[in-house]
């Protein structure tokens, strides 16, 4: 090993990304010297930074490639056709969230409605995630809306018909991003959740509310149109949200992440979008917040 390293060498060295090492040697927080364009970093000098950094606690074991957060089935086959290489781990989108914090995610999926100010994300990743250095990217915009039996038999036409005496609801687990979102459309229709005859155990994902209409266990359920064209359901749109891919700033250069916003450029995937129904992608992999 040389006494001086290139930027290769030395993200090599240290096991970091190349652009993860730039962007540390651009803002001065490592031992590095810019010569002749090209950035070099004498190795005894960030041997002894390392080492310091270890005694301080402030070296961290990389995150694994998981994408945590709210299920989205355009990104489950995304995630597999691109090779990408990230874990999927479904959970919710407040679950993606305290994931990415945490340091068990890559990056999180999510849709979660502010009510006080109608933006999607930005405002519970700045309340959970103050100073992390995080940046929102845009999956996709989406339909949001109620899920029917076909011919819509119960005659549900609005969100106030869900409080109808008899009517079985399939919900969603209390953290996920459309529960938040449910909630917000009962209260400004002036209904309370006990008035809504939901079904004991919620759904934990998009394809689960569409199942349980589709097998008569639910007479309605709220969730995306992509999953009602999937099983030949109704479809009472309410709601136009943003799906967001929320991750560290230095992430977003992963090769995972890179692969899959790659892939979201590629005629394949606009192809499967607009089979799917329900989305529009011609904001996919712009940013949405940089707090």
């Amino acid at each position: 090993m040389p006494d001086v390293l290139t930027l290769k060498e030395a993200a090599a060295w240290l096991r970091l990304s190349e652009r993860a090492l730039y962007d540390l040697a651009r803002a001065r927080r490592l031992p590095a010297a810019q010569i002749g364009g090209k950035w070099l970093f004498p190795r005894a000098r960030l041997a002894s930074w390392l080492a310091e950094q270890a005694e301080a606690g402030e070296v961290a074991a990389p995150p694994l490639p998981i994408l945590a957060g709210s299920h989205d089935p355009l990104l489950d086959w995304a995630v597999r056709q691109s090779g990408c290489g990230l874990a999927l781990r479904a959970g919710g989108s407040l679950d993606g969230l305290a994931a990415l914090a945490e340091g068990q995610a890559l990056a999180a999926a999510t849709h979660l409605l502010d009510p006080d100010t109608g933006a999607f994300n930005e405002p519970a990743v700045r309340d959970l995630l103050a100073g992390r250095g995080v940046v929102g990217i845009i999956w996709a915009w989406r339909e949001q809306g109620l899920l029917l039996a076909p011919g819509n038999p119960s005659g549900i036409h609005r969100v106030q018909d869900l409080a109808r005496p008899g009517l079985r609801i399939i919900g969603r687990q209390p953290r996920a991003g459309s529960h938040v979102l449910l909630m917000h459309l009962l209260a400004e229709a002036g209904l309370r959740l006990e008035a809504i005859g939901f079904l004991p155990e919620p759904a934990l994902a998009e394809d689960e509310v569409a199942a349980a209409v589709a097998e008569d266990r639910a007479d309605a359920g709220f969730g995306i149109r992509a999953e009602a064209a999937a099983r030949g359901l109704d479809f009472v749109p309410l709601v136009r949200e943003r799906f967001d891919l929320v991750m560290r700033r230095r992430a977003y250069f992963e090769p995972p992440l890179q692969a899959l916003f790659r892939f979201a450029r590629s005629a394949g995937f606009a192809a499967r979008a607009a089979w799917m129904g329900g989305y529009d992608i011609t904001e996919t992999g712009q940013v949405a917040f940089n707090p």
